[in-house]
């Protein structure tokens, strides 16, 4: 169990028990070599990779849309990736969060903006309001990480939460809220720490943002793991992250749907209260056999079919089947960031 209570003496004391630390998890699931990053760790004239993952705290309001599901406190991990104190993490930890701040050793808390949350990858940024002293982490190429690729999955505690880990698949990922990820990194064993934790190369480079925890992180075989979203994924968006906020200039489609596959068909677990499917009538069980006259089997074809419609705002014709037989209805598309309750500063 992590105490995130105790100190540790200075930087050269955080480095020493860093190194103890890795060593030790290494040793014990028997690996053979020590990654160059443990190497790194060992010697305090150069920065330490690790030292560049921090915690995220964020409050949100309790009437925020995410507040029922995701909670009003919420916790977890982010990386230090400017040197103007820009730390990179999953988007849930913030979305529609009102305060933030970035947790640091020795009982530290530093107030933090909320930069940009961008729904289609899964990232946020935030920005601390004073010095957090931290060497940021290297960027690497996500698109270059192998299966069987060695790598660290790093979340934030005091000493960090180091679990040695294998790349065990690369796939695109469809998550049930109407996301979908293409290159997705699953990782095992599992981090349980995952909530922005970073995913880091033998050379010390982030290539991932801790996203989930799976059971499957192999296809069609029960293996728990870890989701990454690629960092690859950043690059492109970057720059409108930090000017507007979010990465798309356009926004596609939303129907406020959430589903689930079931033998080859697409059925509504639930509809966001208030979202487009909702004022159109879809319900809870409603199977989604075709969309615009397209039948949909998966999750990706259906969310594909959906985005081919045009941009939010788009009518979307879906077919659904219940007890009560089959019938047509037009979704009037909206944009899922109207839906959300964001804070101004997105």
């Amino acid at each position: 169990m992590v105490n995130m209570a105790q100190p540790l003496g200075g930087t050269a004391g955080l480095a020493r028990a860093l190194a103890l630390a890795f060593v030790g998890v290494i040793l014990a699931a028997g690996l053979t070599s020590i990654p160059p990053v443990a190497a790194r760790a060992q010697s305090t004239s150069e920065a330490n990779p690790i030292d560049a993952v921090v915690g995220v705290a964020a409050r949100v309001p309790a009437d925020a849309r995410t507040a029922e599901h995701l909670g009003t406190e919420r916790e977890g991990s982010g990386v230090v990736i400017g040197a103007d104190d820009l730390v990179l993490t999953i988007g849930y930890l913030i979305m529609e969060a009102e305060q933030a701040e970035i947790l640091l050793p020795g009982d530290r808390r530093v107030p933090a903006d909320i930069v940009a949350y961008d729904y289609e990858t899964g990232f946020g940024l935030l920005r601390a309001l004073s010095p957090l002293g931290v060497t940021p982490i290297a960027l690497g190429e996500s698109g270059e990480l192998q299966e069987q690729a060695r790598v660290l999955a790093v979340g934030y505690g005091n000493p960090p939460q180091i679990v040695p880990a294998r790349v065990v698949s690369r796939r695109t990922f469809a998550g049930y809220w109407e996301y979908l990820l293409p290159e997705a990194i699953f990782t095992s064993p599992p981090h349980p720490g995952f909530g922005g934790a970073a995913l880091i190369t033998r050379e010390g480079h982030l290539v991932g943002i801790g996203s989930l925890i799976v059971g499957e992180a192999v296809e069609d075989e029960a293996r728990p793991g870890n989701m990454f979203v690629p960092i690859d994924a950043l690059r492109p968006i970057y720059d409108d992250l930090l000017e507007k906020g979010r990465g798309l200039a356009t926004s596609r489609p939303w129907l406020g749907v959430y589903s689930e596959e079931f033998r080859g068909h697409i059925v509504v677990t639930r509809v966001a209260p208030g979202g487009p499917a909702s004022r159109a009538g879809v319900k809870a069980n409603d199977v989604i056999a075709e969309v615009a006259g397209i039948p949909v089997a998966t999750l990706a074809e259906f969310y594909r079919a959906i985005w081919a419609q045009g941009e939010a705002g788009a009518e979307v014709q879906l077919t659904l089947v219940s007890p009560n037989g089959i019938r047509p209805v037009t979704v009037t598309s909206g944009d899922r960031y109207d839906w959300l309750k964001l804070a101004p500063t997105y």
